[in-house]
């Protein structure tokens, strides 16, 4: 067993340096978690690598791969309402692919308990928005934990777990980016694997699970209720504490506070411990519902409140109708910038937000040094990556005037140079949704989508048949690399890791697509061809571009025998300086120098040579000839 293992799993106390989304699993393994289910999405794929690495014979739980988030969410739902403790984590803008089902949760009886991970992302490190789903909380009447450390997040967790199984409901625990890739030394508990018990409880009389007219009523007053219980959890919470690093007392004759939460409560200690006045930080971890006593005592006893909270404005309204219901007298005050709802609220930036409020007090001069500027970098496909040497070949048979339709994944890197492919970009699965209404009634331009293997069956299949059942004249690529490679080489139902491999071909032929052309992208001349033949199809057409993610190729094949392979160069001969290596293939292995020749970074060549076939003097070659 490895040491990571080990820390995992060491049944005795002790304290770790640990990543948050390692920290949930050991809290996972605390709480008896019998059901773990997820799609992959940053920031949370650290927490499925961490219950992976656990040895089958020694994990206690069910875990599972599934198909797209909503699926995820409805068996980790089915295990709970079965008796069994579980759990499904995914990405901030995967909960609006559960939505549909996430809202219903709210209303049932959940009997063995399920707590919601989501890793939202302020500064869309990952994702295409600053998606704040605490929102979300309020729609669906479900409690909300969000933590601002890894420590914060095991002991959430656990909280969270007890209070849903105790409580019978589901709770949200919202995770951001930094607290889910952060690192922080934490006091585990003992950990007994010994007695989890696996018989299904199912009784359709711990119901009602079918929330039909005459039920609605009844389920939502019930969610009503347990809300009101959950509030005064949220009044008595240990994460719900006023911090007073400076003490208290007065400034300028008047009580001074602020309200917030989840990590910006961190930049606001770090820059009171900058000053030396006493101003009290009222931190709501447990924000949904909110601690209403707990905060109208608080603005009963200071003079001014300020409220800062990341990304939307949602305890504020909360904050205030506390204030009005309460007849407060407290000065409340908010961000007034309206930069300040976007983004990380760093110190740097939370520092703006109280010398907005009080420059007399945070010199708004002196809050320290600036982040420099990084120089700014295009994002790169891999080395050797297929889809790259797809875009060159499609390309080729586009004209100029194509409108194109990106997906999610690592293929939407397409849109930047030198491909310039992929001119519109919403949610996963969208592209065919959208390609057909940019093709109605489009007599002049061609319209091409693209979509990747994994994103096809999260939630493509839909938009495919949909195009096929009207037949609308567009032509799809997919991009399939056999694996979900933008998260992290998780498996999807088309890599055929789990189970027996689903040809995306065949469901293509099943549904009756008439037009299908199946090609490995590093046959360029071929493919481009295809994409000719696709084009002029009057209908819907498809060209499946296949070629292994080579950056999960390499590392599976590295020190093996068979694998040797031989860095390409540049015969400088031959070489005319065209540039097409650079400017139209754009394999980030070629570099200019300064006197106009190409040469090859061997640290970053992998010795694929798809890369051969696209000079047009053939003075690109591998390093030993014949290998």
């Amino acid at each position: 067993m490895n040491k990571f293992l080990e820390k995992l799993l060491d049944p005795e106390p002790h304290s770790e340096l640990m990543m948050g989304n390692h920290a949930l699993v050991r809290a996972m393994l605390e709480s008896g978690v019998k059901v773990a289910t997820t799609y992959p999405g940053s920031p949370t794929p650290e927490i499925a690598n961490a219950i992976e690495a656990i040895p089958e014979e020694k994990r206690p739980m069910y875990f599972q791969y599934s198909i797209n988030e909503k699926v995820a969410l409805e068996i980790a739902l089915g295990a709970s309402i079965n008796g069994h403790m579980s759990t499904v984590f995914f990405k901030s803008v995967g909960l609006n692919v559960a939505s549909d089902s996430a809202v219903q949760t709210g209303l049932l009886n959940l009997k063995g308990g399920l707590v919601i991970i989501l890793g939202d992302d302020p500064g869309a490190h990952s994702s295409q928005n600053e998606q704040d789903n605490r929102h979300f909380a309020r729609t669906a009447y479900i409690p909300m934990m969000e933590p601002a450390t890894p420590a914060e997040a095991y002991l959430m967790y656990k909280k969270a777990a007890k209070l849903s199984q105790k409580h019978q409901m589901p709770v949200f625990l919202r995770m951001t980016t930094h607290v889910s890739h952060a690192n922080e030394i934490i006091d585990f508990d003992k950990l007994e694997i010994s007695d989890y018990k696996w018989e299904p409880d199912f009784n359709p009389q711990d119901g009602p699970y079918l929330p039909i007219t005459s039920d609605v009523f009844p389920l939502k007053k019930e969610a009503l209720r347990k809300l009101d219980i959950m509030r005064k959890e949220s009044e008595n919470s240990e994460f719900n504490k006023i911090h007073r690093p400076n003490g208290s007392g007065q400034i300028m004759n008047k009580n001074l506070g602020i309200i917030s939460s989840s990590m910006p409560v961190l930049s606001l200690l770090e820059n009171l411990k900058k000053v030396e006045h006493p101003i009290d930080l009222l931190q709501i971890n447990f924000s949904y519902p909110l601690p209403d006593k707990k905060i109208s005592k608080f603005l009963d006893n200071h003079d001014e409140v300020l409220i800062v909270e990341e990304l939307d404005r949602v305890l504020e309204p909360g904050i205030k109708n506390i204030a009005w219901d309460n007849h407060s007298k407290c000065n409340i005050f908010t961000r007034k910038d309206i930069a300040d709802l976007v983004g990380e609220l760093s110190p740097n930036r939370t520092w703006k937000v109280l010398s907005d409020t009080w420059p007399e007090l945070f010199n708004p001069h002196t809050q320290g040094k600036e982040v420099p500027d990084i120089s700014p970098r295009i994002p790169q496909m891999c080395p050797g990556c297929g889809h790259r040497s797809a875009f060159h070949a499609i390309k080729k048979a586009l004209p100029e005037d194509t409108i194109t339709v990106g997906d999610i994944g690592c293929h939407s890197l397409g849109f930047f140079k030198p491909y310039n492919l992929g001119q519109v970009l919403l949610s996963m699965g969208h592209s065919n949704g959208t390609g057909s209404g940019l093709s109605i009634n489009n007599k002049k331009r061609k319209v091409v989508t693209f979509i990747g293997d994994s994103t096809f069956f999260h939630a493509g299949i839909p938009g495919i048949i949909n195009a096929r059942y009207h037949d609308h004249n567009i032509t799809l690529v997919v991009m399939e690399n056999g694996t979900t490679a933008m998260t992290g080489h998780q498996p999807h139902p088309g890599s055929g890791e789990i189970a027996a491999k689903i040809p995306i071909k065949k469901i293509l032929d099943s549904i009756g697509i008439e037009f299908i052309r199946d090609i490995d992208t590093y046959n360029q001349k071929k493919l481009t061809k295809y994409m000719e033949e696709a084009l002029a199809h009057e209908g819907f057409s498809v060209v499946i571009a296949r070629h292994p993610c080579m950056l999960k190729f390499t590392r599976e094949h590295r020190g093996q025998e068979s694998y040797n392979p031989q860095n390409v160069k540049i015969n400088q001969e031959k070489c005319r300086q065209i540039y097409e290596c650079i400017e139209k293939f754009g394999c980030p292995s070629f570099a200019k120098l300064e006197d106009g020749r190409v040469t090859v970074n061997e640290e970053l060549c992998i010795g694929d040579g798809s890369c051969i076939q696209t000079c047009p003097v053939n003075a690109i070659e591998f390093d030993k000839e014949g290998e």
